[in-house]
């Protein structure tokens, strides 16, 4: 009951994580700048991707369908957070070139990363159950 709560929030916080400020930082003339992770590039929107895709895995689930016994959902889920992991690092090291200079990383950032870690740990936490 835990591991599947936690899977649910994970993946929706992963999802939801990409329309948080990633980036924020002083504008040359005007309020402080903060950008989405949704506008930084494909990376962003691919977050946002594999956030969803978890919470269709657990959807499914809940409907009936089951995965093949060569594909469990906690592999499922273990792939997606590693895949939500790699591309929340590859921007946490890489700042998009128009914000380079301006902008530091922001809160919804980390908090991605943190969702991602998430997810992997219950995926892992599904296989040792389902083993």
């Amino acid at each position: 009951m835990l591991l599947g709560r936690m899977s649910w929030v994970a993946g929706l916080v992963l999802a939801l994580s990409s329309f948080m400020g990633w980036y924020s930082g002083d504008s040359v003339e005007g309020p402080r700048l903060s950008v989405l992770g949704w506008n930084t590039g494909s990376l962003g929107k691919l977050v946002f991707v594999v956030g969803v895709a978890a919470v269709a895995v657990l959807v499914a689930r809940e409907l009936g369908v089951i995965l093949p016994r060569s594909l469990p959902e906690g592999l499922v889920l273990v792939i997606l957070g590693t895949l939500g992991v790699i591309f929340v690092l590859i921007r946490i090291v890489s700042i998009p070139d128009a914000l380079a200079g301006t902008a530091d990383r922001g809160v919804g950032l980390w908090i991605a990363l943190a969702a991602a870690a998430a997810m992997i740990a219950s995926g892992v936490a599904r296989l040792h159950e389902e083993l």
